[in-house]
């Protein structure tokens, strides 16, 4: 990841690009256990397919598909889309899924992919087995969604609120220069020694919130909730930015401030309010992964860069530009310093 930042370094240039395809490489090691050269044609297109992929799930359009499933279906649109992008999605991993099995041993798994064949193997014989073939296309589909888009834009959206404001960026220096130093690279085990830090990657998480409507789930049985009456199948869609941006937890809740996430002292504080990755059994499947990305990357650009923005700090927008059901940060270009 830092070579593309010290390639670019003092000229200005959009991080998009760049963090997109850093973020991906982690999920393409981690399911297909390799990586990618950031201009190889099949990287491209897959990182290509999963950004359509994204923008057209978080449409408006798509949104009301949720709610009105039988006259969406009719009505032309982008949302008619989102089935030729999730074909060419699941034709590109039943493909690595073929190579894989052509040098398979269960004895030495090396990657998701491996290891899900391994399980699939142990159940052959099992016919509710849940291990099988479709399920391994549709699981490592969720792990690309839930780890690469929602990071690199959570990621770019960091760095623009850090521009905003230096005195933060210069504050989680001066902690990445006390504990890690400049001689190594920074580790997930660092985290416990960096509140600030931690707090700030939550702050943004908090301020950000990149999806604010969680994916909908389905009501098992007639539930009663604070004097609604919830038939049994209902769909239900959590609200997110309700809680994140919660007054009576946060006490400024519009407002980018890493104080709500440390107490008195300037040691860290959970806030049981955040909730970007929603909460219960159906968490989001990538909350751990995306969690170490972000402490990681944004440590490793800090520990290496000062960002330099090309406007003056108070002119720099950092509302969100809101897209159906998704939030980005608005357009931008910076310029980083070695230092």
């Amino acid at each position: 990841m830092l070579s593309p930042f010290s390639t670019s370094a003092g000229h200005p240039f959009d991080p998009t690009f760049y963090l997109s395809h850093a973020v991906s490489n982690v999920i393409c090691f981690v399911v297909f256990g390799q990586r990618f050269e950031y201009e190889d044609k099949q990287f491209v297109f897959l990182l290509d397919v999963i950004n359509k992929s994204f923008r057209l799930v978080t449409s408006a359009p798509s949104q009301m598909k949720n709610f009105f499933p039988g006259l969406m279906r009719i009505l032309p649109g982008p949302h008619q889309e989102g089935p030729k992008y999730m074909k060419e999605l699941i034709n590109f991993i039943s493909q690595r899924v073929q190579i894989h099995r052509e040098s398979f041993d269960p004895n030495c798994p090396r990657d998701f992919i491996d290891c899900f064949l391994a399980k699939m193997e142990q159940e052959k014989e099992n016919p509710t087995s849940e291990f099988h073939n479709e399920n391994l296309a549709v699981t490592v589909l969720n792990l690309f969604f839930a780890g690469t888009e929602t990071v690199s834009t959570t990621l770019r959206y960091g760095l623009l609120i850090l521009l905003r404001y230096p005195e933060i960026e210069a504050k989680v220096q001066e902690e990445i220069d006390r504990v890690i130093g400049r001689n190594r690279s920074p580790s997930l085990e660092d985290r416990s020694q960096m509140p600030f830090t931690d707090a700030v990657i939550h702050e943004i998480q908090r301020f950000v919130d990149v999806s604010p409507l969680a994916p909908p789930h389905l009501v098992t049985c007639d539930t009663h909730f604070r004097g609604f009456s919830i038939p049994k199948g209902t769909t239900v869609v959590p609200f997110l930015s309700s809680c994140l941006h919660d007054p009576q937890h946060f006490q400024t809740p519009r407002k980018f401030n890493p104080q709500h996430f440390l107490d008195e002292r300037g040691s860290f504080r959970k806030n049981e309010a955040s909730l970007p990755f929603s909460t219960g059994k159906r968490v989001c499947l990538g909350e751990g992964l995306a969690r170490m990305e972000l402490f990681l990357f944004l440590t490793t650009v800090l520990q290496n860069f000062h960002l330099k923005s090309l406007q003056e700090r108070e002119e720099i927008d950092i509302s969100a530009d809101v897209r159906g059901s998704s939030k980005l940060p608005r357009p931008y270009n910076l310029c980083v310093v070695p230092r």
